[in-house]
């Protein structure tokens, strides 16, 4: 199975999940450029379980349109933990039940020796639980790295929602 496989793969199964419970999703991207939301809305019927989201690439988007704290982005930088959190509370202030947020180095160039190319940070929300965020080392060019955070986003929103409830 190829990556754009894997991606709608992944959709369906937050999709599912989503349905099942009739909340909707709503995303903060960074380094995938609005890609989940597009996977998402690649979907026939997606309009009822996916909200809309966010394409806060610059910091001063994140800052304004998601309303990420500007001390944050100059003590942690947009690719962590702590971002990737207020991301997703920005989000669900929008609107949607699950918030997933994504910030990372797609490369190739722009990595550090302590966020090297294929960092990631994905943080996920439901509701008015305490977000979650995790960070991958993903491998491969900038489109392989961008696909493999669009992947473990949605199954993480979809695993996420099975193991809690809102």
């Amino acid at each position: 199975m190829n990556q754009k496989q894997e991606m709608t793969n992944a959709a369906r199964q937050a999709a599912d999940e989503l349905q099942q419970r009739g909340w909707q999703l709503v995303t903060a991207e960074s380094c995938t450029g609005g890609l989940i939301g597009a996977v998402c809305t690649e979907l026939s019927g997606s309009s009822a379980w996916f909200f809309g989201g966010v394409i806060s690439y610059a910091n001063e988007a994140k800052e304004n349109a998601l309303s990420v704290s500007h001390d944050t982005l100059q003590s942690e930088g947009a690719v962590s933990a702590a971002t990737v959190k207020q991301m997703c509370a920005g989000a669900l202030s929008l609107g949607g039940d699950v918030a997933v947020a994504v910030s990372g180095v797609a490369g190739p160039t722009g990595g550090s020796q302590e966020k090297p190319v294929g960092c990631v940070y994905i943080a996920w929300k439901i509701g008015n639980n305490a977000a979650e965020a995790v960070r991958f080392q993903f491998s491969g060019d900038r489109q392989a790295i961008r696909e493999a955070t669009v992947i473990a986003a949605l199954e993480g929103v979809a695993e996420r929602i099975k193991d809690g409830e809102k």
